[in-house]
């Protein structure tokens, strides 16, 4: 089993991490802005990218819902499902595209059950995914409010 294997199956450590981290990039954030937050990307999206693949498998999709998926990046799933499991997952809970891969969703719903916040955001419609955000820092996009800005077609 790997490190981030078990960090993920012990979500409640990751999500005091991401709470921290949360709160410390709220309260740089208007340091940032005057900084540029392009500028700020270039020096934070190595770590970030490098730290959140180790911890969640991170596919870097620029728009970052772990808090609200039990601290499991959804984008893992083979068909990059943002709301839940597909038709397709099997009795056993598994994959039906990887039929050896356990389904993220199913994980997703037990890590949820084992994090101090519960598992109510697990619940949230999320809106499509903004592919133009893709390999960009979520911490940015969620300072600059780029992980907000609603796709046409989804008002």
């Amino acid at each position: 089993m790997s490190l981030g294997s078990w960090l993920r199956d012990h979500p409640r450590a990751l999500e005091r991490a991401y709470s921290w981290g949360d709160w410390l990039f709220k309260k740089l954030g208007p340091l940032i802005k005057n900084l540029g937050y392009q500028r700020v990307e270039i020096l934070l999206k190595p770590a970030e990218e490098w730290s959140k693949k180790v911890a969640f498998d991170c596919q870097m999709c620029g728009q970052c819902i772990l808090h609200s998926t039990g601290m499991t990046c959804p984008m893992t799933c083979p068909k990059n499902l943002r709301n839940g499991p597909c038709g397709g997952v099997m009795e056993n809970g598994n994959c039906e595209v990887i039929s050896d891969m356990r389904c993220i969703w199913v994980e997703a719903y037990e890590r949820s059950q084992k994090m101090i916040s519960g598992s109510d955001e697990l619940l949230f419609i999320q809106p499509p995914l903004n592919r133009q955000l893709e390999d960009r820092s979520a911490w940015i996009t969620i300072l600059s409010m780029e992980d907000q800005q609603v796709l046409p077609g989804w008002e």
